[in-house]
């Protein structure tokens, strides 16, 4: 899928200072994840599995 195509959502613990962020958009059998700063970069794509088991670590 194009980047396009995606609807992305930056996260909310963003404070909007320029700080470091990621931006993520959900699609059936993927997770899309890219750093807000540069849209156009690489992304990285995890299955809806692999995301559930990242979040608790993510959230420390």
């Amino acid at each position: 899928m194009s980047n396009e195509n995606l609807t992305w959502f930056k996260s909310s613990y963003s404070d909007g200072e320029g700080g470091e962020c990621l931006e993520v958009a959900t699609c059936p059998h993927t997770i899309h994840i890219r750093d807000s700063k540069n849209p156009t970069g690489p992304t990285l794509s995890l299955s809806p599995v692999a995301w559930a088991q990242f979040l608790p670590h993510a959230m420390k």
